[in-house]
């Protein structure tokens, strides 16, 4: 069971990394702090999936590379998700 501490990194970093995506996207005035955390947190999956997919090593710990993953996935999420409001 993960500790307390390692879920609010998660759910700071997460509310971190979906805010600066729905930046780039221009989705920011459409998402709350909630929006943000969620698909922040995906996106980290999402993004470390992909950087395994392409051969770039693996997105782990809190770093930079991390962030980075995070926020790209993060961005791949809205994307998808507005790809399909539109559908």
């Amino acid at each position: 069971m993960p500790e307390i501490s390692n879920i609010i990194v998660w759910l700071i970093l997460g509310g971190i990394s979906g805010w600066i995506a729905s930046k780039f996207t221009g989705k920011d005035s459409k998402m709350g702090i909630g929006a943000n955390i969620i698909v922040g947190i995906l996106g980290a999956f999402i993004g470390g999936w992909l950087v395994g997919l392409i051969g770039w090593g693996p997105a782990t710990g809190l770093n930079l590379w991390s962030f980075i993953v995070s926020i790209l996935g993060a961005v791949v999420l809205i994307w998808l998700i507005n790809l399909f409001k539109k559908a």
